[in-house]
C-alpha cells in the first residue's frame, strides 16, 4: 500500500496502488475489484472513505482539498478494502500522520510547532527552575484538599527521559529530510 505516511490538512493528496493478491494467490486488480481506503482518527465524527479509480491494473486515489481541510492534526489509521460482489478483502492497514495546515486568511494566529515531547520538556525545565529558585511550594493544604508537587529528583528523571525523546525526534527529522543519521561514523582506510 502506497498511501503517504504523512500528509498536511488542506492539501490535495494523491497516490497509486498496484494490483495485489489475496492469501490464496488470486489476483486482486481494478478490473474486478473496487479498492477503498477508510481513514479514521480518535474523534467520533472524523473520517473519510477514499475510493480508487482504475489506473492500469491498479488504482489511483485522490483526497480533495475540501476533504483534507477537515482533517484534525494527529495520528490517523487507515484500512484498504477491496470489494466485489460477494467478496471483501482487507489488503492492508496502518497509520499516517496528519499535520496541521499553516495557511491562513486575514491575521495569522499563533502556532506552536514544537512536538509534544519538546513542549513537555520545556514545561519540566521551567518547573525545575522554579523549584530550585524557591518560587514553588512543594506541598500545601487548603481545607480538606492538598496538593503535592514533583520532587526535584522526579523532575530530573523526567527531564532526562524527555531529552532522549526530543533527541530521537530530531534524529528522525534529519533522516526524513535526507540529512542522514548524525550518529553514523564513516571511516576511510
Amino acid at each position: 500500500m502506497r498511501i503517504p505516511s504523512e500528509i498536511r490538512a488542506g492539501d490535495t493528496i494523491q497516490w497509486r496502488d498496484v494490483e495485489g493478491v489475496d492469501n490464496l494467490g488470486n489476483v486482486i486488480s481494478s478490473a474486478a475489484y473496487t479498492l477503498t481506503y477508510y481513514l479514521r482518527t480518535n474523534t467520533a465524527t472524523d473520517g473519510a472513505a477514499v475510493v480508487g479509480t482504475a489506473y492500469g491494473t491498479g488504482w489511483e486515489f485522490t483526497i480533495a482539498v475540501a476533504t483534507s481541510t477537515a482533517f484534525d492534526a494527529g495520528t490517523w489509521f487507515w484500512q484498504a478494502v477491496a470489494t466485489k460482489t460477494g467478496s471483501t478483502i482487507t489488503l492492508g492497514s496502518g497509520q499516517l500522520t496528519v499535520l496541521r495546515s499553516l495557511s491562513y486568511s486575514g491575521t495569522p494566529g499563533a502556532v506552536d510547532g514544537r512536538s509534544q515531547a519538546q513542549q513537555d520538556l520545556d514545561a519540566v525545565q521551567t518547573a525545575i527552575r522554579a523549584l530550585v529558585s524557591g518560587g514553588v511550594v512543594r506541598e500545601y493544604t487548603i481545607g480538606s484538599r492538598s496538593l503535592k508537587k514533583y520532587e526535584l529528583a522526579d523532575l530530573l528523571q523526567l527531564e532526562a527521559k524527555l531529552k532522549a525523546d526530543v533527541k530521537r525526534e530530531q534524529m528522525a527529522d534529519l533522516i526524513a529530510n535526507g540529512l542522514g543519521n548524525p550518529h553514523n561514523l564513516f571511516v576511510r582506510f
